[in-house]
């Protein structure tokens, strides 16, 4: 079994959340059970399949635990490009958010490509 706290994705994508909770703190009460729900989940969703992954027994299943993180990520990202876009976030706090989604999914992207050599 892999201790999910020794991937440097998952702390990432922890701190990710994190900070997606804090971001999100700010967006109009309006959209609480909407858009603000919705990126917190997808944010959360990928540090809990990485952890989820790493319980599993084989590499193919923390590998379909990997796509399904990477695919969070995704949705994240295009959450966090609405949120600019609807004037909830500053381009510079786009910028950050962006690039730490970006890391994550390189490194997702990475690990999986690792797992399938093996």
């Amino acid at each position: 079994m892999r201790n999910f706290k020794k991937y440097d994705i998952w702390q990432l994508s922890h701190n990710l959340t994190l900070d997606i909770d804090v971001l999100t703190s700010n967006y109009p009460k309006e959209e609480l059970y909407g858009l603000v729900s919705q990126i917190r989940r997808a944010s959360s969703s990928i540090p809990t399949n990485i952890a989820e992954g790493c319980g599993r027994s084989s590499d193919k299943e923390f590998n379909q635990f990997l796509n399904i993180a990477l695919g969070s990520a995704n949705e994240t990202e295009y959450l966090i490009i609405l949120s600019k876009d609807l004037n909830y976030i500053s381009l510079e706090k786009f910028n950050e958010i962006e690039t730490q989604i970006n890391i994550i999914k390189s490194k997702i992207y990475n690990l999986k490509e690792k797992l399938n050599s093996l």
